[in-house]
C-alpha cells in the first residue's frame, strides 16, 4: 500500500461523524421479541391444543409430536409472511465457531402455471445440509455427504430481514453430533437430572433444575477504512505487527469513560435490533483498552443464551459496517493492551430459587448452598485440565495469562466468607451453617445512603470465581462459542452430583439420616477440593509453582492442552453423562488440532507476505535515501566534519541492515518450518510442530519489524499504526 493511501484512509476515518439511529417510538419492553415466534405469538397463531403441546415441549422437555408439525409450520408461516418474510433457513452451529444457514424460498408450484407460498411441517422439522463440507474430524468423507439438521423447539424461531431463522441441531447420517448444540443440550439434560435428584434432599417438591448463563461480550471497534488497509487484520483478525502507541491504556482513562458519539450510536443500533430479537441487553460500557467495549444481557437458560450470543456476534459484525466500523472479536487484536474475553456467569436454579444463593433462611438452605458449591468445585478440580481445553484456542492462547485475563491454570476464588464457611463445615463447628449476609457500611457523608457490602470480594485473576450467587468462568474467549465451555462444565457438574448422590444414598441405606449423610459426604469433598481453591493473585509467578505442587494442569501449549479431551477420566465423564462418545471426542480433537494448525499457518503466510512485500521494500528505499545522503555529505564536506554529520545516518543505516537481515533470514526459516510441519500426517503432531517451530518465529520477527517502525520515516511506513487504529474520533 502506498504511503499516501495510509494518510488518506486515516484522514477519512478521523473525519467520519456518527450515523444517527432513529429510536423506536415504543418503549423497549413493548418491542422486545418483535421478530421472535415466542409464546405470545404461539398463542395467537396456533390452536389451543397445539399451543399447550408446544408449551409442554418447551417448559417440561416433553417429546415433540411430529403430528402437530404441519399446524405449527402453518402458524409460523402466517406470522412470518405478515412480517415480509419470503425465505426460511435452518440455522445451526457447526464446529467452526460460527453459524451456518442455507436459505430456501416459500415457493412451490401451484400446477396451474403459477406458484404458492408453502411451508410444511417436514421443512420446519428437518433438512439436509452437506455433512462432509463442515469440520467433522473424519466422521464424514466427501463421498458420505448426508447429514441432518433438526429443529430445536426450545429455542424460538426468529426473523432476520426477509428470512425465517430456525435454530437447529446438526448431526451426521450415522447419528454423531457435528455441532455444539447437541452435546450442550445433552449436558443440560444430564445436569438437570443429577441436580434435581440431589436438591430433593432439601426440597422434595423440586422437579427441574435449569442451568443459567449470563455472558459478557467484549469487543474492539476499528474504522473500516483503516481495517481494510491492514491485510493482517483482514485475514487473521489481529495485527501481526505494530509498535505500541505512546499512549494506550496506561492512564486507565478509557475504562467506564464517556462513550464516543459514533460508538454510542452503534451500541444503540445493535441494542434495538437485539431487543427486537428477544436478546435482553442490559449493560454497555467502555472497557479497559482504547477502542474496546462490552455489552452484556440479563442471564437466560443456557441453551437459549448460547444461541443469543451467536446471534449477537453476527449482529455486532453486520451493524458495525453500517457505522463505518469493523467489529473485532479476536481475543488479542492488538499487542501490548488488554485482549477480549467473554465471561460466562453460570448458575443453577429451580422454580424455588437459585441453588448457589447464600445465605439461606435456614441451616438446611445453607447446607444446600454448601453442597452445590462443593460439588461444583469438585467437578472443576477433577476436570481442571479439561475445562482449560474447553476454552483453549490459537487465538485465546494470546490472552490467557497475559496479566489482563485469568492465567492458563484453572482454579477457583471463593472469597473470605465462603472459604471460612467451608472450613467451619469441614471442622463440624456448631454454627457452621449460619452464614452472614450483606453488611451495612456507612460513609461519613450524611447525603450518601448506606452501602450494602457483599459477603465476598471479586478476584479478576481467577478463571472460575464465585461472585455472589453464581460462578464466573472468566477464561472463555471473546470469539468462542460459549457452548464449548458450558457443555463441559455442566457435564462435569452432573458427574460430580451423580457420584455425590450415590455416596449419600449408600450412607442412608446403612441407617444414617439424610442430613447427617449429606454433611458427612460434603465434609469429605471439602477436604478433597482444597487444591482448586485459590484466593490470591493468579498473575504471580509463585502461583505457577504452587499450582504445580497442587497437581493442577499448568500446560500452556494449546495442542497438548487439547489432549485432556481424550484422557480416560474425560471419556468416562462424557460417556457416563451421555453427552459425547469416545468416537465423537476423537473427531472433535482432530478438528481442534487441524484448526489450530490452519490459524497459525494463515498468520505465518500473511505475515511473511507483509514482511517481504510491504515492509522490506519500504525500509530498503528509506535506507537507500540515507545512504545517498551520506554520499552527498561526503562530497560536500571532508574529514572529521563529514564523519560527524554522517554519523547519525550511518548508525541508522546499520540498525536497519541488522533488522532487515534478521527479518529476511527468519521469514525464510519460518517458511521452511511450515514445509517440514506440513509433511507430518498426524494432526496432533502437526499442530505441536506449528506451536513449537512456527508460532515462536512470528514473535521473534515481529520484534524487528516493530523496531523498524520506530526508525523509518513516518511518511514512508505503509500500514496504519496503533496510534491511528486505536483512537476513535
Amino acid at each position: 500500500m502506498a504511503a499516501n493511501l495510509r494518510f488518506k484512509v486515516v484522514d477519512e476515518a478521523f473525519k467520519r461523524g456518527p450515523v444517527t439511529v432513529e429510536l423506536p417510538k415504543q418503549r423497549p419492553s413493548e418491542y422486545f421479541g418483535k421478530y421472535v415466534f415466542n409464546k405470545q405469538k404461539m398463542f395467537k397463531y396456533l390452536s389451543a391444543k397445539v399451543y399447550k403441546k408446544m408449551c409442554d415441549v418447551i417448559d417440561n422437555g416433553a417429546p415433540f409430536d411430529r403430528a402437530i408439525a404441519d399446524q405449527v409450520a402453518e402458524g409460523i408461516k402466517t406470522w412470518a409472511i405478515e412480517n415480509g418474510v419470503t425465505h426460511y433457513t435452518h440455522w445451526f452451529q457447526p464446529l467452526t465457531e460460527g453459524t451456518a444457514e442455507k436459505h430456501d424460498g416459500f415457493v412451490e408450484h401451484d400446477w396451474k402455471g403459477g406458484m404458492v407460498e408453502e411451508f410444511e411441517g417436514k421443512l420446519l422439522v428437518q433438512q439436509e445440509p452437506d455433512a462432509s463440507s463442515f469440520p467433522n474430524g473424519g466422521i464424514r468423507s466427501t463421498f458420505e455427504a448426508r447429514g441432518y439438521s433438526a429443529w430445536d423447539p426450545t429455542s424460538p424461531v426468529f426473523i432476520i430481514g426477509d428470512t425465517l431463522m430456525i435454530p437447529t441441531i446438526f448431526i451426521s447420517y450415522t447419528g454423531e453430533a457435528l455441532d455444539y448444540k447437541v452435546p450442550l443440550k445433552k449436558a443440560l439434560y444430564a445436569v438437570d437430572k443429577a441436580a434435581t435428584a440431589v436438591v430433593q434432599y432439601f426440597n422434595p417438591e423440586v422437579t427441574k433444575v435449569v442451568s443459567n448463563l449470563g455472558w459478557e461480550q467484549e469487543y474492539f471497534l476499528v474504522d473500516e477504512a483503516l481495517y481494510a488497509a491492514r491485510p493482517d487484520l483482514v485475514m487473521t483478525g489481529r495485527t501481526l505487527m505494530g509498535h505500541d502507541s505512546a499512549k494506550n491504556q496506561q492512564m486507565d482513562d478509557h475504562y467506564f469513560g464517556s462513550i464516543p458519539a459514533r460508538v454510542e450510536e452503534y451500541m444503540r443500533d445493535i441494542e434495538i435490533q437485539a431487543l427486537e430479537l428477544g436478546i435482553p441487553c442490559k449493560t454497555r460500557h467502555n472497557e479497559v483498552a482504547p477502542n474496546q467495549f462490552e455489552l452484556a444481557p440479563i442471564f437466560e437458560e443456557t441453551n437459549l443464551a448460547v444461541d443469543h450470543n451467536m446471534l449477537m456476534m453476527s449482529i455486532m459484525k453486520r451493524v458495525a459496517r453500517k457505522h463505518g466500523f469493523r467489529c473485532l472479536l479476536h481475543e488479542k487484536p492488538f499487542k501490548g493492551i488488554n485482549g477480549s474475553g467473554k465471561h460466562n456467569n453460570w448458575s443453577l436454579s429451580t422454580d424455588t430459587g437459585i441453588l448457589l444463593h447464600a445465605p439461606g433462611k435456614t441451616a438446611l438452605d445453607n447446607l444446600r448452598f454448601v453442597t452445590f458449591t462443593v460439588e461444583t468445585l469438585k467437578a472443576v478440580y477433577d476436570h481442571n485440565g479439561l475445562l482449560k481445553a474447553s476454552i483453549m484456542s490459537a487465538t485465546n492462547a494470546h490472552r490467557l495469562g497475559a496479566n489482563e485475563a485469568p492465567p492458563a491454570i484453572i482454579s477457583s476464588f471463593l472469597g473470605k466468607t465462603v472459604t471460612e464457611l467451608l472450613e467451619h463445615v469441614e471442622k463440624a463447628d456448631e454454627d457452621a451453617l449460619n452464614v452472614a449476609g450483606k453488611t451495612a457500611f456507612q460513609l461519613d457523608l450524611p447525603s450518601i445512603p448506606e452501602l450494602l457490602i457483599d459477603n465476598t470480594d471479586r478476584n479478576r485473576t481467577s478463571p472460575f470465581a464465585f461472585t455472589g450467587n453464581r460462578f464466573e468462568f472468566r477464561a472463555v474467549g471473546s470469539e468462542a462459542n460459549c457452548a464449548s465451555a458450558m457443555l463441559t462444565l455442566n457435564a462435569a457438574v452432573a458427574e460430580a452430583l451423580i457420584d455425590f448422590k450415590e455416596r449419600v444414598d449408600a450412607l442412608i441405606a446403612k441407617g444414617e439420616s439424610t442430613e447427617a449423610a449429606v454433611l458427612k459426604i460434603v465434609r469429605e469433598d471439602i477436604k478433597y477440593i482444597k487444591p482448586i481453591i485459590f484466593n490470591g493473585n493468579g498473575y504471580g509467578d509463585e502461583w505457577k509453582v504452587e499450582a504445580a505442587k497442587r497437581g493442577l494442569d499448568c500446560e500452556t501449549s494449546a495442542p497438548i492442552i487439547f489432549d485432556n479431551y481424550l484422557k480416560q477420566e474425560s471419556i468416562n465423564m462424557f460417556e457416563k453423562t451421555k453427552v459425547m462418545t469416545k468416537f465423537e471426542l476423537e473427531a472433535r480433537n482432530e478438528i481442534k488440532w487441524e484448526t489450530y494448525t490452519k490459524k497459525i499457518q494463515i498468520e505465518s503466510r500473511i505475515f511473511g507476505d507483509l514482511c517481504l512485500n510491504h515492509i522490506i521494500p519500504v525500509v530498503t528505499k528509506y535506507q537507500s535515501m540515507l545512504i545517498d545522503n551520506v554520499h552527498k555529505v561526503m562530497g560536500i564536506f571532508s574529514g572529521e566534519k563529514a564523519h560527524a554529520i554522517s554519523k547519525e545516518n550511518l548508525y541508522i543505516i546499520e540498525k536497519i541492515s541488522d533488522h532487515e537481515s534478521f527479518i529476511i533470514e527468519n521469514v525464510e526459516k519460518m517458511v521452511e518450518a511450515r514445509k517440514v510441519a506440513n509433511k507430518i500426517e498426524s494432526e496432533r503432531e502437526k499442530a505441536i510442530a506449528y506451536h513449537d517451530t512456527v508460532a515462536p518465529l512470528l514473535e521473534e520477527i515481529r520484534y524487528h519489524v516493530d523496531k523498524l517502525e520506530t526508525i523509518v520515516d513516518d511518511e514512508a511506513w505503509p500500514l496504519p499504526k496503533y496510534r491511528e487504529l486505536l483512537f476513535i474520533r
